[in-house]
């Protein structure tokens, strides 16, 4: 893809959703970081706010093997709102589907589950950053 078609898909994406998912997730991240001792979760809720706005060209890997607290943060995360996130992903998804234009919308959708079902210990880096499987 190449990124006059990425900067299309992204300006029509922030249009249609991409904006106001993105300013929840950054009202999510205030309020964790409000919490004190749900700051991660917090930073977490900021990063997916920036892939929110602008995903064609980037993409979610996993930051190498999580520890124990990112297992147990994942796991509280997943009960109390990461289901809740992938639900409003997919429901969200589903009108993106139906019309011809709309469909890349919604595979973008789509593809935000994962980092909003488990956020800790991930990363989101450039599309590019894997060439033929590997890390650049």
């Amino acid at each position: 893809m190449t990124d006059l078609v990425r900067g299309i898909l992204n300006i029509i994406w922030l249009l249609f959703g991409g904006l106001w998912l993105a300013l929840g997730y950054v009202l999510a991240g205030i309020i964790c970081c409000v919490l004190i001792v749900t700051i991660p979760f917090g930073i977490a809720s900021f990063r997916i706010a920036g892939y929110a706005l602008w995903p064609f060209g980037r993409t979610v890997v996993d930051n190498g093997p999580v520890g124990a607290f990112s297992t147990l943060g994942n796991i509280i995360w997943i009960i109390f709102a990461g289901i809740w996130t992938a639900v409003g992903h997919v429901v969200t998804a589903i009108p993106m589907f139906i019309s011809i234009i709309g469909i890349p919308l919604g595979i973008a959708n789509l593809k935000m589950i994962p980092v909003s079902l488990m956020p800790l210990g991930k990363v989101i880096v450039p599309s590019d950053y894997f060439i033929g499987g590997v890390r650049r």
